[in-house]
């Protein structure tokens, strides 16, 4: 698997490399006074987020807990952060976790939050809201995530469980690069692809893991998904993580958590968050 992407991009080169040595000469020449007066070719109107995807996440997707299961599929020991740079007031607050208390001050969606829920072993269920939103749900706590196409973060707003997350398509393909080689000589315009990104802010202070290992409200997570596909047809989605908290880290906490593609709403279970 890990071979094959670097294989074809070598081969596109290859295949790309006589057109850029004959294009060469052209690009860097002065234009004519004939091309000059007719000016630059139209831009393309951008494409919509929805239509421009280079990947396809919808549909029902299963949490495979291939790393860190003692963490994950069963609630830590109160006091026990292996793997989380938490600084001195970090470990002073994991060390006061009660979840009874959570359930009391009505706080059991603690560590449903974003910057932890992709830890959860979980479905999701992945939608366009509409042609500018992608929609993450999660049966595990039954969180609701939107990613918004718009570019620009939301106002100050009242933080929550889930944020505000600013989304955007990110890389380029051998043939868009090319496509922007050109540009300059027919208006192309770049095509985005590869991976999705995703900044998540306006945080509700919560837990990185259910054990109450916390995270504060200054914290930014940045996500980035990807997609790939097994010669068996098995579809696969990898979220890389990125936890930043001046408050409680001490350096940038970063998972990678892997969800396999499900045919149908099979297994979807709903349930409500749980402080332990």
């Amino acid at each position: 698997m890990s071979s094959t992407i670097p294989m074809r991009a070598i081969a596109l080169a290859r295949r790309a490399a006589p057109l850029i040595a004959l294009l060469a000469p052209l690009w860097l020449a002065a234009p004519s006074p004939a091309v000059a007066q007719l000016g630059a070719p139209p831009t393309p109107p951008p494409r919509d987020p929805r239509a421009g995807a280079p990947q396809d996440f919808t549909g029902y997707w299963v949490a495979l807990v291939t790393e860190d299961w003692r963490f994950r599929m069963l609630t830590p020991d109160k006091g026990d952060f292996s793997g989380v740079p938490l600084n001195a007031a970090g470990r002073q607050v994991a060390g006061e976790w009660d979840p009874a208390r959570d359930e009391a001050e009505g706080n059991q969606c603690r560590s449903y939050g974003a910057a932890g829920i992709m830890r959860v072993p979980e479905r999701l269920h992945i939608t366009w809201a509409d042609d500018k939103t992608l929609r993450v749900e999660t049966d595990a706590g039954e969180q609701v995530r939107l990613l918004h196409f718009d570019g620009t973060p939301q106002p100050a707003a009242t933080p929550s469980w889930q944020g505000y997350s600013v989304a955007s398509w990110e890389g380029l393909s051998p043939r868009a690069f090319l496509g922007t080689v050109t540009g300059g000589l027919r208006g192309a315009q770049a095509v985005p692809d590869g991976y999705l990104k995703v900044v998540t802010t306006q945080l509700r202070p919560g837990y990185l893991r259910k054990n109450g290992i916390p995270y504060g409200p200054q914290t930014s997570v940045l996500e980035y998904f990807d997609s790939f596909k097994e010669p068996n047809g098995d579809r696969w989605l990898v979220v890389t993580t990125i936890v930043t908290d001046p408050e409680y880290l001490n350096q940038p906490f970063i998972t990678s958590s892997h969800f396999k593609h499900l045919s149908g709403p099979s297994g979807w279970h709903p349930t409500p968050c749980e402080a332990q």
